[in-house]
Order: structure tokens, then C-alpha cells, then sequence
């Protein structure tokens, strides 16, 4: 079959959407325009949760097979009749259809896609969907037919197909391993390195921080390197304050691991700790973050990212919360008195490889040191020094000029 379909001009109508649903095991139901739930997509999450995926992949993973289906839906052709022409045209699509606009409170208008803010080096997010959404939509696509190849069901040839290439072919082996695309469809993406938040706009984005519970929390982003959910999931049970410690349940292990913490983030949760003392629940299993409003009620994700956002708003800067687990990883990494394999431990990488991204020198530090090298090049050579037996005012009396 040859498509011959524009996708540039392809509709796709937002019909269907994912929804939460009581279910412990499997949160997540892809629901149809007519409320109706879609079968292969539960059944395939259910695959993935005894696999033992926590439920944000899954959540991740609805969403890509949304749009999926969605992409199917609009070109009227059955989930289990796709073929790689369909799959192509897809990813076509994915790559360059334009993202709907994001509602903003206010009408306010929000920075042109794509732009770079002029404090701190980072482009807004883009019109179309980035590259790595690109290969995470192939991967959720080859995986999900992949599963139902292998319970009988779906089409006979997965529509996302693997690429004929040879892994580490011509691989030189005095060079390190690197992981191989297995998508055909699948686009290389840059290595970049991870962007921290320098000292002194660190400085400011904290003093933008008009109470104790953001300073707490902000305090303890950048000294533990926890991703948020790890540290908004936080209880008191899993607080040591005598040896600077708080207990975190891993994304990807789903294991308890104690981190350190510095002595500051502890002084400001405890100031914090001091406000609610007579407002919030202090057993063992109580949350430790809390809304400013009442009645109180445990601090949610979006919460603390529109904490973020009013700072952000306030220094016209566009850092975000995964910003201060790169700044906590580089300030860690720079330290020549902490080995590397430490700084791997208190990240929960499960790779070496990943922690040593962050021994790249940091952009600010390399601009820094080109600025010097131009001006010491500007500055005028220093005289030549005499050899030694030989006195510089009889150099200048025999050779003219300045010698010493």
C-alpha cells in the first residue's frame, strides 16, 4: 500500500481522552468521543503494571497511544489493520503538526515557541513536538504491538518495524558502548549537556521566595538532587533531622533510599514545620508539604510548579523544577573531593555514564574563561628577562631597550 495522504494538512480532531479511574492496579482508561473504554490499550497497561511500571509510565504511555489513535481514527483505519505506511505517516505528523495552544489564566501570552530567554540561555518549549516525544511515540507504538503479536492479536507485521541495522557494527573496542536505535523510524537525537542554575541567578530565584515553605522546598531541591515527585511524596516518618536525612521512594526502583540533605534546607523546614505546627497532621504517615490556603491539603505537582512559575514571571527566567536536580548533580560532580560513584549513588543513576554528563564544564564557567583568554591576549607582551651572568643595564647599554 502507498499513502499518498498530505499529512501537513491532515486534521487530527482532540476526540477521546485519557481518564483516571479507581482502579489501584491500572489508573489510567483510554476512553473513546463516546465514552466507550478502549480495549487493546487497558489490556496492554495492564501488560506493563505486572511488569512492574509505576503508574506515571503508564499515564505517559496512554497519552502516546492516544494520540495514536487518534491519528487512526482520522485516517478511518482499525488499530489492528495499521500498516508501516500508517505508522510512518504518523510520526510525519507527530514531528511537525502544530501543538494546540496551552490555556494561560488571563489571556496572558506566553513567550514565542521557541525563543531563547536572554538570562538564562534556555529556548521556551517549541511549536511541534520535540524529538524526544518523536522517538517515545515509536517506542510506545512498536512496544504495544509487540505485545499483542505475542498474545495473537493485531496485525501480522508490526507497522513500527526495527531497524535492519547491526548494533555496534564497526565498533571500535577501545571506545565505550553506546545504546542503538531499534526503531527505523526512530531520529538520532543531540547529546547535550545537562544545563544547572548558576550561583548567583540561584541567589535570586531564592529570594523570590516569599515564605518558609518555599524556601524549604527549594532548599531541598537543590541540595538533594530528588526529582519532585520524589520529594512531594515526602512524610514525616522519613525525615531524620538528627542525621540530616530524608527518605525518598525512587522512581524507577520504587525503593526507599535515604539522602542527605544540607543543614540550611533542615533550618528552613523546620521554620516551616513551626507554622503548621497546629494546622496539619503530624503522624508518621502525615505529607510534609502542605498548600498555604486552607483547609490545608497535601502540595500537589502543579502546586509547586506555579510556585516556580510567579518567580519565574517575577526574574523573567524560564528554569524549571528538573533545573534544580541538574544544578544539585553539577555542584556535586565539580567537587574533587566527592568521587563520582558517590555522586551516582545520591542521584539514583542507574548508570555511571549518566552521572559523568555532569563533569562537562558548565556553560557559564567555559564562557568565562574564553572572555579571559581575549584579554589577556590584548595585553601587551612582558619584557624579556636577561639570561643569568648577565646585568640588565649593560643588556640596554649593548641592545637598547627594556630588559628585566
Amino acid at each position: 500500500m502507498v499513502s499518498g495522504r498530505d499529512v501537513l494538512k491532515l486534521v487530527v480532531p482532540r476526540v477521546g481522552r485519557v481518564a483516571d479511574v479507581d482502579d489501584q492496579l491500572v489508573p489510567y482508561r483510554l476512553l473513546t468521543s463516546g465514552g466507550g473504554e478502549v480495549e487493546p490499550v487497558t489490556d496492554y497497561l495492564r501488560e506493563m503494571a505486572g511488569r512492574g511500571s509505576p503508574a506515571t509510565t503508564l499515564r505517559s504511555y496512554a497519552y502516546d497511544l492516544q494520540r495514536w489513535f487518534r491519528f487512526l481514527w482520522a485516517i478511518d483505519v482499525a488499530w489492528d489493520r495499521a500498516e508501516r505506511v500508517d505508522a510512518r505517516d504518523f510520526l510525519l505528523w507527530v514531528s511537525n503538526a502544530p501543538k494546540p495552544p496551552r490555556p494561560r489564566r488571563g489571556g496572558r501570552r506566553g513567550p514565542a515557541p521557541g525563543s531563547v530567554n536572554r538570562i538564562t540561555g534556555k529556548a521556551s518549549p517549541g511549536a511541534t513536538l520535540s524529538l524526544a516525544s518523536h522517538n517515545h511515540n515509536e517506542t510506545v507504538g512498536r512496544a504495544f504491538y509487540d505485545y499483542h503479536a505475542g498474545m495473537g492479536r493485531g496485525p501480522v507485521i508490526n507497522p513500527f518495524p526495527v531497524s535492519n541495522r547491526r548494533p555496534h557494527a564497526h565498533h571500535n573496542p577501545m571506545q565505550p558502548w553506546h545504546r542503538q536505535p531499534t526503531g527505523l523510524y526512530r531520529r538520532r537525537q543531540p547529546d547535550t549537556i545537562p544545563r544547572a542554575i548558576p550561583d548567583g541567578l540561584f541567589n535570586d530565584l531564592f529570594a523570590r521566595m516569599d515564605n518558609d515553605r518555599d524556601r524549604a522546598l527549594l532548599a531541598m531541591f537543590v541540595s538533594t538532587g530528588v526529582r519532585a515527585a520524589e520529594l512531594l511524596g515526602l512524610t514525616r516518618s522519613r525525615v531524620n533531622v538528627g542525621d540530616q536525612l530524608i527518605g525518598v521512594i525512587r522512581k524507577g526502583t520504587r525503593a526507599l533510599q535515604w539522602v542527605p540533605a544540607s543543614p540550611d534546607a533542615f533550618v528552613w523546614l523546620r521554620c516551616y514545620q513551626q507554622q503548621i505546627r497546629d494546622l496539619a497532621p503530624t503522624g508518621g504517615n502525615a505529607a510534609v508539604w502542605w498548600t498555604l490556603h486552607r483547609p490545608l491539603r497535601p502540595l500537589t505537582y502543579a502546586a509547586c510548579l506555579a510556585v516556580l512559575r510567579r518567580a519565574n514571571k517575577a526574574l523573567g527566567t524560564n528554569w524549571t523544577l528538573h533545573d534544580m536536580r541538574h544544578t544539585a548533580c553539577s555542584r556535586m560532580a565539580q567537587d574533587p573531593a566527592m568521587p563520582l560513584t558517590d555522586v551516582q549513588w545520591v542521584m539514583g543513576h542507574a548508570r555511571i555514564t549518566t552521572t559523568q554528563r555532569y563533569m562537562n564544564p558548565r556553560q557559564e564557567e567555559v564562557i568565562a574563561r574564553a572572555k579571559a583568554h581575549f584579554a589577556r591576549r590584548n595585553e601587551p607582551a612582558p619584557p624579556p628577562l636577561p639570561a643569568a651572568g648577565y646585568r640588565p643595564e649593560v643588556l640596554e647599554a649593548l641592545l637598547g631597550g627594556p630588559f628585566g
